[in-house]
């Protein structure tokens, strides 16, 4: 039986995960996730140790996984003396929080002042939780902690607007590890519950051979088209995003599939890694998971998953459709060949061989809209993954992918809930000095109250805080300074934080710190900033719907059927005019004033309003006309000078 239980829990997962075959990572990320799996179905713990046993087991985790340095990134080697003794005070820490999460959560600050140990204990998780931070994501977010720590302790020598109180140490640790604003906030909540459970659903479904058959369905689909290969990884890249909820990771996943086929296939090294950066980005915008964006909205703003999910709907498919286009313009553009019929599989044979994958998902989405809560329907999307995996015997997932499974699922959280803790912490300074409301005074100064500069405002503020950070963390961050600023002028709650979702997830394309489109052109072998400023320009649609859904709300199915539909045909064909304004084609080469009149076409034709689409599809045509003319000429000609 030992020796069973070692080729299951060890050599089974040494084979799939051959960087980090540590037995104790694999037991305690193992524990992990039976942990959360129990606290979900049988489990009513108190939300804070809930969120104090996976914030230790997490911390754990990195310091047996992540090196000191960057240069042991992830380990190959046994940790070190220091690592053991981050891990020892990191379970003492949980333990301590565990069994005074009663006591911590009725007490009066003023009345119940914090004990020795209280104080010893909280400082441990702060240090802990900045160095896991450090180690799993970088240094990014680590100075915008040590700002916010700054101004929190000494922001009331400032006798201007940023003034406040003066706050003690001990006030300051009780502000970040004591109260439901700091580290124990919404950020951690959501990693420690449903967050995760959707991670171990993606590590599931990735286990199960999934990943194989979305890669062969997508090139069964878009293959045989001119640039089928980058079709097809935008199509990949789709399906794994929404799951994965991490742009770099989705890229290093399909990337090292994708890149070198695009490049075989006539596109450059830049344009390969911009699309696959650009497709990999775009997956948290997607609807029915959208990564965590979908989620940590729901905890933010109050609002419903599923009222989320559908107002995200259309967005999502005009970005993937600008996607298509400018990918098809482009192999127009370079008149690259078709692939051979005979080297692309049937859509009926790929169906065939692995339909049921499709299952999971839909039992994810009926739950969802059924009002399940979301941890729970993980839970079931789970199940379901491994069921279906029997339908076929080469997919079945027996005990050893199980528990292969269960350990990724815990090792693909680690930098999701790091990144969240340390979002709390600097949530805990907003919170406790007044920050977000002063924010929103100068935004509304600056900008004179005036909505669009005000957007270009939040925008920029989005994608500063969200360089070199994940999405959860950049989008709580900028939500807690910049969205009452846009809902003062108006804007509805769910239109300012979709806002502002969009641009924490597309700072991951945007240079100078575009850590998606890094990643990608590390595997093409291409220069980081000119692949950042083609993905940029691939993801165009993705800067431009935002502030078109904020303007009008029927992008967002907020509207009857005839305001909404007209508003998705007259956005499609705008993100269209758009895509053939940025690559320089339609039916064949633009000139400069074509280009221009489509791009202008194109915005006009996205904003739902019945007489700028009517102006911008009038535009279109003429331009399309015009090119058809022009090609029919060409055509003409050569057929005159064939003997």
């Amino acid at each position: 039986m030992k020796a069973k239980l070692k080729r299951w829990f060890v050599e089974g997962y040494k084979r799939n995960l051959s960087e980090q075959p540590m037995k104790l990572f694999i037991l305690f990320a193992f524990g992990l996730s039976i942990y959360q799996i129990w606290s979900v179905i049988f489990g009513n713990l108190d939300p804070l140790n809930q969120m104090a046993i996976h914030l230790a087991f997490i911390l754990v985790l990195t310091f047996l996984l992540y090196g000191f340095s960057k240069r042991e990134a992830v380990r190959k080697h046994k940790p070190g003396l220091i690592d053991y003794c981050f891990g020892i005070l990191a379970i003492s820490a949980g333990i301590y929080f565990t069994f005074h999460a009663e006591r911590i959560a009725v007490r009066i600050p003023i009345m119940n002042p914090l004990t020795g140990w209280d104080i010893f204990f909280g400082v441990v998780f702060i240090v802990l939780t900045i160095e896991a931070t450090r180690r799993t994501i970088g240094f990014p977010i680590i100075v915008l902690v040590f700002i916010g720590f700054a101004y929190t302790l000494w922001g009331h020598h400032l006798e201007s607007l940023f003034g406040h109180r003066e706050m003690s140490a001990v006030e300051f640790v009780e502000k970040l590890t004591y109260s439901f604003n700091g580290l124990w906030g919404s950020p951690i909540s959501v990693a420690a519950s449903f967050v995760f459970m959707f991670m171990l659903f993606g590590a599931f479904l990735q286990k199960s051979g999934a990943g194989e058959f979305f890669f062969r369905i997508s090139t069964a689909i878009a293959g045989k088209t001119r640039g089928g290969s980058a079709k097809v990884a935008i199509l990949a890249s789709a399906f794994f995003g929404s799951i994965s909820g991490s742009p770099t990771a989705n890229v290093v996943t399909t990337g090292n599939f994708t890149i070198p086929v695009s490049k075989k296939s006539g596109y450059t090294s830049a344009v390969a890694a911009a699309v696959e950066a650009a497709a990999s980005t775009g997956g948290s915008i997607l609807p029915p998971i959208m990564g965590s964006s979908a989620f940590l909205m729901a905890a933010v703003t109050q609002m419903s998953y599923g009222s989320i999910v559908i107002a995200a709907l259309i967005p999502g498919i005009l970005y993937y459709v600008s996607l298509f286009a400018m990918v098809h313009f482009e192999a127009m553009r370079l008149d690259l060949p078709r692939p051979a019929k005979e080297a692309i599989p049937k859509v009926s044979e790929v169906l065939k061989e692995g339909w049921f994958y499709f299952i999971p998902l839909f039992v994810l989405v009926v739950l969802l809209v059924l009002g399940y809560s979301a941890s729970r329907t993980g839970f079931y999307g789970i199940l379901s993954v491994i069921l279906v995996s029997w339908f076929r015997k080469e997919t079945r997932m027996g005990l050893q992918k199980i528990c292969s499974a269960l350990v990724d699922g815990a090792r693909f959280s680690i930098p999701v809930t790091t990144a969240c803790a340390a979002a709390g912490l600097i949530i805990a300074g907003i919170m406790s000095t007044g920050l977000g409301g002063k924010v929103t005074s100068i935004v509304l100064g600056l900008t004179e109250g005036m909505l669009f500069p005000t957007l270009l405002l939040v925008m920029l503020i989005c994608i500063v805080l969200g360089m070199g950070m994940p999405v959860a963390a950049a989008y709580i961050l900028t939500a807690m300074l910049a969205a009452p600023a846009l809902i003062e002028l108006g804007v509805s709650v769910l239109a300012a934080h979709l806002f502002i979702v969009y641009f924490s997830i597309f700072s991951a394309i945007t240079p100078p710190v575009a850590v998606a489109a890094y990643a990608a052109a590390g595997i093409a072998d291409a220069n980081p900033n000119r692949v950042g400023l083609e993905a940029v320009k691939l993801g165009i649609v993705g800067f431009v719907v935002p502030f078109m859904f904020v303007l009008e709300s029927a992008l967002l199915m907020d509207g009857n059927i005839v305001e909404v539909l007209l508003a998705f045909l007259t956005a499609i064909i705008g993100v269209t005019a758009l895509a053939g304004g940025a690559i320089g084609w339609l039916r064949t080469k633009t000139t400069v004033m074509e280009r221009i009149l489509l791009v202008v076409s194109g915005a006009l034709s996205m904003y739902a309003n019945l007489w700028t689409s009517i102006i911008g599809l009038a535009i279109i045509i003429l331009v399309y006309g015009s090119q058809y003319r022009r090609k029919e000429k060409v055509a003409i000609r050569a057929s005159e000078l064939r003997p």
